[in-house]
């Protein structure tokens, strides 16, 4: 389940989504969970850790993620987070299992040299609530422009927004 990587090319994938079709009831709404949502506005840290993307250091962020468009070469298709997505929510036990709801985010993001296809770094987060995706968007570009621009390192950037997004600015003096 959520907790093992997701993916769909093994015995345990066509398992787990058969299992997930059983849990689903017959309104449409999830009714078991193997991660907690207790943690929103984050992510349950069993399920979604974080993970980065080994070309991303410090002394390659000049020809990474400081340039301008460098994410658009190394984000996902939706036809791979897409399926990813839909086992979140049902993972989550979101009662809301509308798709267009959830950002299939990457917990430590693209901007700061989050791995793209790790299962552990995305989950389904909620466009609702106090604290959403949106707000977690303009986190992640002040964490990265502050990397850019020397005032702080990938590292306390990153370790920042993997812990707590919603404190990252203040811990890392930011905002």
């Amino acid at each position: 389940m959520r907790a093992l990587p997701r993916t769909l090319t093994s015995a345990a994938g066509v398992l787990a989504l058969t299992a997930a079709a059983l849990v689903v009831g017959t309104a449409g709404t999830a009714q078991a969970a193997t991660c907690s949502q207790s943690y929103l506005p984050l992510p349950d840290p069993s399920c979604t850790p974080g993970a980065y993307n080994p070309d991303v250091t410090q002394s390659t962020i000049g020809s990474t993620i400081c340039v301008s468009g460098w994410t658009t070469t190394v984000r996902p298709p939706t036809s791979y987070t897409n399926p990813l997505k839909a086992q979140g929510i049902i993972d989550y036990g979101y009662s809301d299992t509308s798709m267009a709801d959830y950002e299939e985010d990457h917990l430590v993001p693209l901007e700061l040299g989050g791995a793209p296809r790790d299962p552990g770094n995305l989950w389904p987060e909620p466009h609702y609530g106090t604290k959403t995706a949106y707000t977690k968007d303009g986190v992640e570009a002040k964490l990265k422009n502050a990397v850019c621009a020397g005032t702080i390192t990938l590292s306390a950037a990153r370790s920042a927004i993997r812990t707590n997004w919603t404190t990252a600015l203040q811990v890392t003096g930011i905002g």
